[in-house]
């Protein structure tokens, strides 16, 4: 099996942008696991500019784009240093890949993704991926990383997106305001009436929400993939996913109806 996990940024550190250290420690013993039992993991992860507000020391998410770049560079060689270290103690080696939304458009790059990704694969090498915020612009860029995470599973031909988040999943209404509402634990098809359900966005650090993760869905299961949003708090839920527990919400794939 071949599966896409995205982690959040809410899901890698705190509120004021400082690691949280237990989640991230968590998440990677449990995808060497994972990859130990055979699972081919392809890991893609938010949290570049919300690593970089704590390492600089500012107070909220910069809005203004050169901050929020030089953010992105700083956080981003944090980030992998983190996997890096804690992978290794696994025995399993990392690579990244920076993407934008320009590559997967360029028919050229988008195949060199494609063949860089597999080789990485085949060499037994865990992918981690993430925009290349420090370059990206409105006219290039993906945007978010649910996106980027269903792009990236049609492209490798993956079995299966896991979108791991700081909520339970599709809610037939908005449980922060709805004390009656209910999860939704299966999707056959992406309608109006679901697109209805999506919210705002997410974290104040992170730039999803509902709505991207909808968008992802549609991505996936139109090429006949599985999707998943889980609450990523612990990241052992992962175990019970891949063991065909009900968790979360799973969207079926075209075909798988």
């Amino acid at each position: 099996m071949r599966a896409v996990i995205k982690v959040g940024t809410s899901t890698l550190t705190y509120g004021n942008g400082n690691l949280n250290i237990r989640g991230i420690e968590n998440l990677c013993k449990v995808l060497s696991d994972l990859k130990n039992s055979g699972i081919e993991i392809i890991l893609v992860s938010s949290g570049a500019i919300g690593m970089g507000v704590g390492k600089l020391g500012l107070k909220e998410r910069p809005t203004d784009i050169p901050t929020k770049q030089a953010a992105a560079a700083v956080g981003q060689c944090e980030l992998m240093y983190v996997y890096d270290k804690l992978f290794s103690e696994y025995n399993h080696t990392v690579a990244q890949i920076l993407m934008t939304g320009d590559d997967f458009s360029h028919t050229d790059r988008y195949e060199n993704f494609r063949n860089t990704l597999d080789r990485l694969l085949t060499l037994d090498v865990l992918p981690v991926i993430n925009e290349n915020d420090t370059i990206a612009t409105n006219e290039i860029k993906v945007g978010d990383n649910d996106t980027l995470s269903a792009m990236t599973a049609v492209g490798a031909s993956a079995d299966l997106l896991i979108l791991l988040s700081d909520i339970d999943g599709l809610f037939s209404s908005d449980p922060k305001t709805d004390k009656n509402a209910t999860l939704i634990g299966e999707v056959k098809c992406v309608d109006d009436s679901i697109k209805a359900l999506a919210g705002g966005r997410g974290s104040e650090l992170g730039t999803g929400g509902m709505i991207t993760k909808i968008h992802a869905a549609e991505l996936c299961t139109e090429k006949g993939i599985d999707m998943v949003i889980a609450n990523g708090a612990d990241a052992s839920i992962l175990y019970d996913i891949f063991d065909g527990k009900r968790v979360g919400t799973r969207f079926l794939g075209k075909g798988k109806q």
